[in-house]
Order: structure tokens, then sequence, then C-alpha cells
């Protein structure tokens, strides 16, 4: 039986294309819940119609559907106190695509 704990060890590994934090470090996937055979989460992206967000969200749920499990997400937007965080991460460790 799989545990939250592994699932978060696994997505902890996901990076983000273009910089080199992890999506969970960079604030953008939280709130990860293993519910029976379903691991619910939230994608939050720093401003909406973020161009790379399927990229972003299919980097997550691969390595979840590889461990048997449903994927399911809602989608939202930083706070402006996420969204600074985020941004001065992104600047700090920007690789490019």
């Amino acid at each position: 039986m799989i545990t939250e704990k592994e699932i978060l060890q696994t997505l902890s590994a996901v990076m983000h294309p273009a910089i080199n934090h992890s999506l969970m470090d960079l604030g953008i996937v939280k709130n990860v819940k293993l519910m029976d055979e379903t691991v619910g989460m939230e994608f939050c992206f720093p401003f909406p119609n973020i161009p790379i967000a399927d990229q972003l969200i299919g980097s997550i749920e691969k390595p979840i559907q590889d461990l048997g499990l449903l994927c399911v997400y809602k989608e939202t937007v930083m706070n402006e106190e996420e969204k600074a965080r985020f941004i001065q991460m992104e600047v700090k460790s920007w690789k490019g695509l």
C-alpha cells in the first residue's frame, strides 16, 4: 500500500523545466492528499493562463499514474505573497527552456 509520504517524496522530485526547483518547492503543487486510490492536489500558478500549465500538470500526473493511482486536481492562482516568493525563486534559479 502506497503512503502519502511516498507520494510526497515522488512528487518532490518533479522539477520545473525552466527553474532549478521542484514544482512543490516553487509552491505550484500543494495540498496533496491521498484518498484510497486517488491523489488530490492543487496546482497553484503565479498567473492565470500559464502557457506550460498542461506540461506541468502532466509532469505530476505521470508519476502518480505510474504508481497505479488516479490524479485529481484543481487549478488556482497564487496570492501576492506566494507569487512574490515564486518570482524570487524563479529569478535566482532560472535555467531557461
